[in-house]
C-alpha cells in the first residue's frame, strides 16, 4: 500500500476533477499533481532520499497539502509539527524525530531562529519557508519554497519502491501528560485508513470532504486518506470560522466533514445557521473529545442521518458510532470498526463482561508498529499485542462502547471514583 501512488492515478484518469479547494485555490487533480512534482523533485535536488524526516510546521495551506502528498510519492517521512510550539519544545522534536528539513512559514522564523543553532544536523539550504518571495528578499537564511518549486520540473520524480513497512508519518502525541512520543505510522497503516474510513463514511469518488480543524494532527487523516484514496474533492479551510464554515458547505455542497465537539457547537450558535445551508452534508462525525449529550439531541433533528461519532487512538484502535445508530445509541461511542478487536479488562488484565467498567485494549490493522526510538514505552503500550489506552469504559449488551474517562484523570473524593467527563456533563 503505497499511499504516495494515489495521487498520479487521480492525475491520469481523472485530471480535470477538482482535487483542492483552499484559499484562493481551486485546484484540479492535473493541477495539484505538477505542483507536488515540482516539491518532490525540488527537495530532491536538497540531496533528500527515501527515509529522510521531513517536518512540516505549517497553518492550515496548499503547501502542507502538498508537503504531505511529496512526501508520500518520494518515500520521505512526514512529521507534522503544532505551529504553536516554541522553544525547547519545537527543538526537541524535531530532534527526536531526526528531522533533516523544515518546511515552515515566516510567522514561525522568531521561533526557528531560536533553535536553529541547536540543530546542525539540518543543512541551511533546507529550512524553507512556504510565503517566503520567490525573489529571494523573504527572510534572510530561509529557502524560498516559491523559488524552489518554480525551478523545478512538473514531471513524475523517479520514486523509489515503497512496501508496506515503510514509515510515512511520525506522529507526536502527548496522550494526557509527559514527553510527547512519536507514533509510528506506515504506508499501509495509512493504507487502512483510506479503505476502513472511505467505507465507514461511505464516501465515494463523487463526495466533497471538508476539514475544518489544524491538518497537522492525526485526526484530520480519518477523512484526509479516505479523500485521496476515492478521489474526492478535497476542501480545506484556512481556519476556522463557524460563519464561515457554514456558507462554504453551502456553496461547494460539501458531504463529508469532522471536527470536534467545540466546532460543533460554535456552528449551532453562529448568526447564519439555518439547516438548509447543510442539506448536502452526507456525514458530521465528532472526533477528539465527549460530545455532550445537549449537543447531540439538538442537532440530530438537524441531521437525523448523517451524525457519527469516533473514539479512536492515534496509536492504532477505532470505534464508530454510525449514523444508523446515532439515535439508538446516543450515548455510546459505537462499535469497533471491521478487523479491530477491543474489549474491557481489570487490573488483573481480565477481560470484564457487559456493564462493568475496566480499561479499554485493542489490536486492529491499523496498529501501529511503536513508537519512534522507544521501545521502552512501546512495551508498556503494546502487549502481546494489546494495544493498552489508558482509557476507561464498559461495553454494554449490544456490544456499543461506552466511554468513561482517562484511567489517569480519574479523581477519588470521599472513597468515590469521580471522572472529570461526570463533571463536565453537569
Amino acid at each position: 500500500m503505497n499511499v504516495g501512488s494515489l495521487l498520479p492515478r487521480h492525475a491520469r484518469y481523472r485530471p480535470d476533477h477538482l482535487a483542492v479547494v483552499c484559499g484562493p485555490h481551486r485546484l484540479t487533480f492535473r493541477e495539484h499533481a505538477a505542483r507536488v512534482n515540482r516539491l518532490a523533485n525540488a527537495l530532491l535536488a536538497l540531496g533528500l532520499r527515501k527515509g529522510d524526516k521531513v517536518a512540516i510546521v505549517l497553518p492550515n495551506c496548499v503547501e502542507l497539502l502538498e508537503a504531505y502528498r511529496a512526501c508520500a510519492l518520494m518515500g520521505f517521512v512526514s512529521v507534522p509539527l503544532s505551529p504553536l510550539l516554541r522553544g525547547a519544545g519545537l527543538s526537541s522534536l524535531l530532534r527526536d524525530s531526526d528531522t533533516v528539513a523544515v518546511i515552515a512559514c515566516t510567522a514561525m522564523v522568531a521561533a526557528l531562529d531560536e533553535v536553529r543553532d541547536e540543530l546542525p544536523e539540518i543543512p541551511a539550504d533546507r529550512w524553507i519557508l512556504t510565503d517566503a518571495p520567490a525573489d529571494g528578499s523573504g527572510a534572510p537564511g530561509y529557502a524560498s519554497y516559491a523559488r524552489l518549486t518554480r525551478a523545478a520540473s512538473p514531471a513524475p520524480p523517479p520514486s523509489p519502491e515503497i512496501t508496506d513497512d515503510d514509515v510515512y508519518n511520525i506522529i507526536y502525541s502527548s496522550g494526557t501528560t509527559g514527553q510527547p512520543k512519536g507514533i509510528v505510522h506506515t504506508h499501509y497503516i495509512r493504507g487502512m485508513y483510506c479503505t476502513q474510513f472511505a467505507a465507514q463514511y461511505r464516501m465515494t469518488p463523487e463526495s466533497v470532504v471538508m476539514h475544518a480543524g489544524s491538518l497537522v494532527f492525526n485526526g484530520s487523516f480519518v477523512t484526509l486518506m479516505p479523500a485521496w484514496y476515492q478521489g474526492c474533492t478535497y476542501v480545506l479551510q484556512e481556519r476556522f470560522d463557524a460563519a464561515a464554515f457554514i456558507d462554504t458547505v453551502e456553496r461547494e455542497r460539501v458531504t463529508h466533514v469532522m471536527m470536534v465537539p467545540s466546532q460543533i457547537v460554535a456552528v449551532m450558535n453562529a448568526p447564519n445557521f439555518a439547516p438548509q445551508k447543510l442539506r448536502s452534508l452526507e456525514m458530521l462525525c465528532s472526533v477528539g473529545a465527549p460530545w455532550h449529550r445537549e449537543h447531540k439531541e439538538r442537532l440530530l433533528p438537524i441531521l437525523p442521518h448523517s451524525l457519527y461519532e469516533l473514539y479512536g487512538l492515534t496509536e492504532g484502535i477505532i470505534t464508530v458510532l454510525d449514523s444508523t445508530d446515532f439515535a439508538a445509541h446516543m450515548d455510546s461511542v459505537g462499535t469497533p470498526i471491521p478487523f479491530t478487536e477491543m474489549k474491557v479488562v481489570g487490573d488483573d488484565g481480565r477481560e470484564l463482561p457487559p456493564g462493568e467498567v475496566g480499561e479499554i485494549v485493542g489490536r486492529s490493522p491499523m496498529l501501529m508498529p511503536g513508537y519512534y526510538k522507544r521501545p521502552d514505552l512501546t512495551a508498556q503500550a503494546i502487549r502481546d499485542g494489546w494495544l493498552y489506552s489508558g482509557d476507561v469504559g464498559a461495553f454494554d449488551e449490544a456490544g456499543f462502547l461506552h466511554l468513561v474517562d482517562r484511567k489517569k484523570d480519574m479523581i477519588i473524593t470521599g472513597g468515590v471514583n469521580v471522572f472529570p467527563k461526570d463533571i463536565e456533563e453537569v
